[in-house]
C-alpha cells in the first residue's frame, strides 16, 4: 500500500526545502582569515609572474596611472602653483581673476631652460580661454615673493619692442604691485575718467590706456613706493619702445643710456619683441635685432667682448616675398660666452583674433604669424638669442582688438618670461 494517498499533490509541485546558514563570530572569523589568505596568495603570484605589469619608480607619490596629466609634485616650492596666488591682490574679486584660471599645474617640471622654452612655446589650452599648460613638462607659477627674488638677481632687465612688450612689463608690475585693478598703469595720477576707463582688463586697451602704461618700475618706486611688494632698491625693469626698422637715432641713444660702460655687480637681461610694425617682414626684424645687439655691445662691451662685431654683416635690404633670410656666420658658443654673460630672449607676436581687420589678414594673419615665429626662432638662435613663441599660448585666448591679448593672456606671458629669468645661470656672470 502506498504511503501517499491518492489525493496527495505530486512531488514536483511541493515547495523546495530552504536551507539557512546561521552566522556566528567563529564562522565570520574563519571567512575573514580565508579571504586574507587568498589576497596574500594572489599578490605573491602576480608579483612573481613574468607577465606582471612593472611600474617604474617615481618621485611623485601622487602618480595616477593612465592619466593624461599628473598632479604636481607634493614639494614645498610647488605650493604656489596649486593655489590662487592672487587671493590677496587688490581688486581680486572685482576683476574676478584667479591664477588657477591662467595656468593648470602638472608634473613634471621642466628640468632645464631649453626644455622649458620648448614646452612653453608649444603648449596650449583645452578649450577657449581655459588655463594654459606647457607641453611635455610644466613651468612654475610663482608667488609675488618668489618673483621679487628672481628680479633681484639682475641689475636691470631691459625690454625692447612694441606695444605687446609694453604689456609684458605692465603685467610684471601687476605681479610685483599685487594689484589686478591698476597694477599696470600710472594710477597715482589718474583722473576719475581714467580710473574708470583703465581698470582691470582694460589696462591694456591700446586706444584708451597706452599712454598711462608703466614703462619703468623706477617710476612706481618714485611715485607710489608703498605699492611695490619687492625691496625697491633690488628691482629695476624698464622698456624702450622700438617698434619698427629702421630705428630712429634717438631711440638707439636712449638704449645706450641704459647701459654702463663698465661691468656692474649684477647681470643685465634683455627681452626683445618685434614684427607687426614691419608687417612680419623677416629681414626687417633681423636687421632691427642686429641693430639693437650691435648698439648694446658697442656701449657695454662687457656683455660679450668676442661678439661685439658679430652682427655687423647683416644688410637692411628687404627680402622678396617667400624668400629665406640670408644666413650670417654663427658664433661659436664658447666665443659667445667668453668674457661675458648676456642673456637674451626674443618673444614673437601672439596669435591674431577674430577682430583682426580684414586688410591685415594676409600680411599679419595667423598663417603669417606662424611662419614668422618659426623663422625668427631659427635666426635668433644663430645670434645666440633664445626664442619664446607665444602663438600656441594665445590662439585660444581672448583679444581686445584682434591683436593684443587681455590681462589674463599678458599675465601668462609675463610668467613665462619670469620662468626664463629664473632658469638663467647668473652665477656665470
Amino acid at each position: 500500500m502506498s504511503s501517499f494517498s491518492d489525493d496527495s499533490p505530486p512531488r514536483w509541485t511541493l515547495p523546495p526545502r530552504i536551507m539557512s546558514w546561521s552566522t556566528s563570530p567563529r564562522k565570520l572569523g574563519i571567512c575573514l582569515i580565508g579571504a586574507g589568505l587568498l589576497y596574500t596568495l594572489s599578490v605573491f603570484y602576480f608579483s612573481a609572474s613574468p607577465h606582471a605589469m612593472s611600474v617604474p619608480y617615481r618621485i611623485n607619490n601622487t602618480f595616477i596611472a593612465n592619466a593624461a596629466f599628473q598632479p604636481p609634485e607634493p614639494l614645498p616650492h610647488r605650493y604656489s602653483d596649486t593655489i590662487d596666488t592672487f587671493a590677496d591682490y587688490k581688486y581680486r574679486n572685482t576683476c574676478n581673476i584667479s591664477s588657477l584660471d591662467l595656468h593648470a599645474p602638472f608634473a613634471p617640471l621642466c628640468p632645464d631652460r631649453q626644455s622649458l622654452i620648448t614646452a612653453m612655446s608649444s603648449g596650449g589650452r583645452i578649450g577657449n580661454d581655459a588655463p594654459y599648460m606647457p607641453r611635455g613638462c610644466d613651468m612654475r607659477w610663482f608667488s609675488t615673493e618668489e618673483i621679487c627674488e628672481i628680479l633681484s638677481r639682475f641689475e636691470k632687465i631691459i625690454i625692447v619692442g612694441d606695444s605687446m612688450m609694453r604689456h609684458v612689463i605692465g603685467s610684471i608690475n601687476v605681479l610685483i604691485r599685487k594689484d589686478l585693478g591698476y597694477g599696470a598703469v600710472t594710477d597715482w595720477n589718474f583722473s576719475p575718467e581714467e580710473r574708470q576707463d583703465c581698470f582691470c582688463n582694460y589696462q591694456f586697451n591700446v586706444k584708451a590706456c597706452s599712454v598711462q602704461g608703466i614703462f619703468r618700475t623706477a617710476d612706481v618706486v618714485k611715485n607710489d613706493p608703498e605699492s611695490v611688494a619687492c625691496p625697491v632698491d633690488k628691482v629695476d625693469v624698464t622698456i624702450e619702445m622700438m617698434i619698427r626698422f629702421p630705428i630712429p637715432p634717438e631711440e638707439i641713444a636712449r638704449l645706450r643710456a641704459l647701459l654702463p660702460p663698465s661691468k656692474p655687480s649684477r647681470p643685465y637681461a634683455f627681452i626683445f619683441g618685434h614684427g607687426l610694425w614691419n608687417d612680419l617682414d623677416l629681414q626687417a626684424t633681423l636687421d632691427w635685432l642686429d641693430t639693437v645687439l650691435d648698439a648694446s655691445v658697442q656701449q657695454a662691451p662687457w656683455l660679450a667682448p668676442s661678439a661685439k662685431h658679430s652682427s655687423s654683416s647683416s644688410s637692411s635690404k628687404k627680402l622678396p616675398p617667400g624668400s629665406r633670410a640670408r644666413k650670417r656666420p654663427a658664433l661659436d658658443k664658447r666665443e659667445r660666452r667668453r668674457g661675458g654673460f648676456w642673456p637674451r630672449l626674443f618673444l614673437t607676436p601672439n596669435a591674431a583674433g577674430r577682430e583682426k581687420p580684414d586688410e591685415w589678414i594676409v600680411s599679419q594673419g595667423n598663417k603669417a604669424l606662424m611662419v614668422f615665429e618659426e623663422a625668427v626662432g631659427v635666426e635668433a638662435r644663430r645670434r645666440g638669442v633664445e626664442h619664446l613663441g607665444t602663438w600656441n599660448m594665445s590662439i585660444q585666448s581672448n583679444k581686445f582688438d584682434g591683436v593684443h591679448v587681455d590681462l589674463k593672456g599678458n599675465l601668462i606671458k609675463a610668467m613665462m618670461v619670469l620662468n626664463w629669468l629664473n632658469m638663467l645661470e647668473v652665477d656665470n656672470f
